[in-house]
């Protein structure tokens, strides 16, 4: 694009593809999913709409970490792990997340392994690799912790 080309206006931001990267469609023809249709519905009305599974949890987890939602990342962490708050680091930008593996180890258990990369302020690039384990509650998942891989 030229700089006499003016850029298209952004989607409004329920429309624009969620953070998480989820995509719907079949393959080549997958199209990311938007905010307001993926992790939004969780973010935003939490109250009422649960991640229905530890996956869609820890997806919705990273775009309220792009997104600096503190309150839903709190509210989303089993209460005996969860920290008094989230501090986000000014200056990171988010890359994209790569889920690597999801099981459901019993009904109230699961685990999530992903990648998520981030750039550092200064231009350092950054992944963050991690097995995480969620815990379901009366009907709701939790992120309970991690190990770093």
């Amino acid at each position: 694009m030229s700089p006499a080309t003016p850029r298209p206006p952004a989607p409004p931001e329920g429309l624009a593809a969620c953070p998480c990267g989820r995509s719907c469609g079949p393959s080549p023809q997958h199209r990311p999913l938007p905010y307001a249709d993926c992790c939004g519905r969780y973010i935003d009305h939490f109250d009422t709409t649960p991640a229905p599974d530890a996956e869609s949890l820890m997806r919705s987890r990273y775009t309220a970490f792009v997104r600096e939602q503190a309150p839903y990342l709190l509210a989303t962490w089993e209460a005996a792990h969860r920290p008094a708050q989230v501090a986000f680091d000014p200056g990171v930008r988010w890359l994209g997340l790569q889920v690597r593996a999801h099981r459901r180890l019993d009904g109230e258990r699961a685990e999530v392994e992903f990648v998520a990369r981030q750039r550092m302020p200064g231009g350092r690039a950054h992944r963050l690799h991690e097995l995480s384990r969620f815990v379901r509650q009366d009907g709701r998942w939790f992120y309970v912790d991690g190990d770093l891989r």
